[in-house]
């Protein structure tokens, strides 16, 4: 687990994906830098470490948000709900974009999982308590990243392409926690705020239909989506806006990076291993019995390396998230394959409202 850690790194990650792009950023005199998410500061350090005196301002929003110098406006947000904190950042972010207008400056945008929640402007004639209350009800549901983040596009004023079109030019660099529909979707990730979005008002509204949580949405979040279908309000940015010919996007992290590290050193000590390339998903309670159904015909020592995106739909009030649920579901059919052990961990160093990485 050490060695999957390290391999999605933020520091690290960022820097190799810095240094590889030296050539393109000598061009450039001037570079802001957002830097948001649960791996913000890392990738903000190093930002700091190989920019230099070309770095002139940034904002940086994550859980805790500290340790930077000067030119750094630090916000430190919640999340899964966004905050008053969230919503200052993305003001701040915009116009720190807006400050970016010639190609002399560049704004470097660095994402990572929890950028949704941390970077959050609400769109005109929304509330941050609209948004608020729409994520809670999405996540007590139980609905994918996906989902969500596409229904939280168009909710917006930062996210889905608005942040990148405010800038000369952009480069975005990507810790991908984000494994549906596709793996490391661009449009997904942070919610997408630097790249173009080609879903619809009318799709924001099918995902919260088919979820039959239309009557617990707020009555102005479903207004202003059925304004956005009948072309009254305006939404995302769309592919191929000339606002966003000037931006590039490099994910330079993900969970195949992780698992391959782990592997890697499972085979080194000695185990038989398989990697699961396919992303676990679905109710966390029920992805337990899959993954252990993928171990029984395993030669011990025997390592089985998995990854993925599950979601647990809340019932009472119990404290917890994801990995700590799968886990605990995996109890009674791990003791029949005993001797074994499973760790389910989130590489963001959080499982749900708690200070616990998984179980």
């Amino acid at each position: 687990m050490s060695a999957a850690l390290v391999a999605v790194d933020a520091r690290r990650a960022t820097l190799r994906a810095l240094r590889s792009l030296d050539d393109d950023l000598a061009r450039v005199r001037r570079i802001r830098v957002v830097a948001a998410g649960k791996a913000a500061i890392g990738m903000a350090l190093a930002a700091m470490e190989t920019l230099g005196d070309r770095f002139v301002a940034g904002i940086v929003t994550a859980k805790v948000a500290g340790g930077l110098d000067a030119r750094w406006q630090s916000f430190p947000s919640s999340h899964p709900l966004p905050s008053a904190a969230s919503e200052a950042a993305g003001r701040a972010a915009l116009a720190l974009a807006g400050d970016v207008t010639d190609p002399q400056e560049l704004l470097l945008v660095c994402l990572s999982g929890g950028a949704s929640a941390m970077l959050a402007v609400p769109a005109p004639g929304l509330t941050l308590e609209h948004k608020m209350a729409a994520t809670q009800t999405m996540l007590l549901a139980g609905l994918d990243i996906s989902a969500m983040n596409l229904v939280r596009r168009h909710l917006s004023a930062v996210k889905g392409g608005q942040l990148a079109a405010r800038a000369f030019q952009t480069i975005t660099l990507a810790i991908s926690d984000v494994s549906v529909p596709a793996d490391d979707d661009p449009t997904v990730i942070g919610s997408g705020p630097t790249v173009g979005d080609a879903t619809t008002f009318a799709e924001a509204i099918t995902v919260i239909a088919r979820a039959h949580l239309e009557a617990v949405m707020p009555p102005d979040v479903m207004a202003h989506l059925h304004g956005g279908a009948a072309g009254r309000v305006e939404g995302p940015v769309r592919p191929g806006d000339s606002r966003l010919r000037r931006s590039a996007y490099w994910v330079v992290a993900s969970r195949h990076d992780a698992m391959r590290a782990a592997a890697e050193t499972a085979r080194r000590i000695g185990y038989e291993v398989r990697v699961r390339d396919a992303a676990i998903g679905g109710e966390a309670r029920a992805a337990a019995g899959a993954i252990l159904g993928d171990a029984r015909n395993l030669v011990r020592p025997a390592c089985l390396v998995f990854s993925g995106e599950t979601t647990v739909q809340v019932r009472g009030s119990g404290r917890g998230g994801r990995n700590q649920e799968l886990a605990t579901a995996a109890l009674e059919p791990l003791a029949a394959q005993a001797p074994a052990a499973l760790a389910s961990i989130g590489t963001d160093g959080v499982d749900g409202p708690t200070d616990a990485a998984g179980a």
